[in-house]
């Protein structure tokens, strides 16, 4: 447990900063990509596949940084990740064929997963518990902003030609600098307390991480499916796009109060009610899909479905240190990964096998299940807890 008063404002600005520095890098490079292999012919199928490499690459990748980190520093690792990553993205326009490209993406996967692991580890540990739900939440909102900057950049620069590569390698770069003001704490750090893989962390915080999975499948689903939802229910395209506009207005404007609400309340059942009202809006949404109800339904379930998120991070830090908490970020890191790759592919089927509303309904289910599962651990820790005093 950290002290709730204990904030370290120097590791939080920087690694905020760096964090939102790569958001922006990340986000640029999904639609990037994308858009110049389908300018080229390739397949959307293909298309789909290549940018698989890169969740793949987290997943290969997760568990060895809490070993490199305690090896070789996490300040040190993060700087070497940046700088690997802006020298992947040059490689994309020097090794321009397909082929390559699914190489190239795969290991921007294991130096993104690295700049996130520890940059969320040093964000949720330089937070004071006292206030950390909240400053977790501004991290979650700048990111998002980030994040979605970095494919309306594409709009204003384009595709062909060195620039946007260039552009993202340089702002990759930049990102660098605040790594150095990170001020890592070597003491304190118990002996006993070693690196480990996701099983072994699992026990620890099964609950989170089941979290952390069903709010990947949410994203990779709503990110990649959610605008084909609306055209198969008549939407215009424009439209169609909004709904992910929405969704991310939510996310950017509203994680306060979710931050909010978990430094005042238990964060399981602050948790449990995100997944309850995320589940609410899912299932209304197919009723509502051709009426203007639908946005602020979409903000709402943007506000909570990606709230989730923040409370588990913000509950990580309240619960673990050290290399302890990057333990718990990588595995954070490979749930997601799993989840990822798990809801792009079961929201296609969804929307196959119950028509084009089965997407919305099993995303819901999905949720509704996280909230099941969070009360019923809750109450049978009571029990056992109440068995112990008697």
């Amino acid at each position: 447990m950290t002290d709730p008063d204990n904030t370290n404002i120097r590791n939080l600005i920087a690694a905020c900063a760096s964090i939102t520095v790569f958001g922006f890098a990340f986000g640029m490079s999904y639609p990037l990509l994308s858009l110049i292999l389908e300018s080229r012919g390739v397949a959307s199928d293909m298309i789909g596949i290549n940018s698989a490499m890169m969740p793949i690459g987290i997943l290969l990748f997760s568990s060895v940084i809490p070993v490199a980190a305690r090896r070789f520093g996490a300040r040190n690792v993060a700087i070497t990740a940046a700088l690997v990553t802006a020298l992947v993205i040059l490689s994309y326009k020097v090794f321009d064929t397909l082929a390559a490209w699914f190489v190239i993406r795969l290991v921007q996967g294991m130096t993104m997963s690295t700049l996130f692991v520890l940059s969320e580890a040093w964000i949720v540990g330089s937070a004071g518990s006292k206030n950390r739900g909240k400053i977790v939440a501004i991290y979650a909102s700048v990111l998002s902003g980030s994040f979605g900057a970095g494919p309306l950049l594409i709009s204003f620069i384009g595709i062909e030609g060195w620039a946007p590569f260039v552009l993202g390698a340089g702002v990759v770069t930049i990102g660098v600098v605040p790594f150095l003001f990170i001020r890592e704490d070597v003491h304190g750090e118990s002996e006993e307390t070693q690196p480990s893989g996701l099983l072994s962390f699992a026990p620890k915080a099964p609950m989170l991480l089941a979290a952390v999975g069903v709010f990947a499948i949410f994203d990779a689903a709503s990110l990649s499916l959610f605008p084909i939802y609306g055209v198969y229910n008549g939407l215009d395209v424009s439209t169609s796009a909004n709904i992910l506009s929405a969704l991310i207005l939510g996310n950017v404007l509203l994680q306060f109060p979710i931050g909010w609400l978990c430094d005042r309340f238990a964060h399981r059942w602050v948790l449990a009610g995100c997944a309850v009202i995320t589940a609410i809006t899912l299932l209304l949404l197919p009723g509502l899909i051709d009426s203007p109800l639908k946005w602020p339904l979409l903000v709402l379930m943007g506000t909570t479905g990606y709230g989730v998120y923040t409370v588990s991070l913000s509950s990580l830090g309240n619960r673990f240190s050290g290399i302890e908490l990057i333990n718990g970020a990588a595995a954070f890191a490979v749930v997601w990964g799993f989840g990822a790759l798990l809801g792009s592919v079961s929201g296609g089927w969804a929307m196959l096998g119950f028509d084009s509303h089965g997407l919305p309904i099993s995303l819901g289910g999905v949720y509704l299940l996280l909230a099941v599962g969070i009360t019923w651990r809750q109450i049978a820790l009571q029990q056992a807890a109440h068995k112990n005093d008697m």
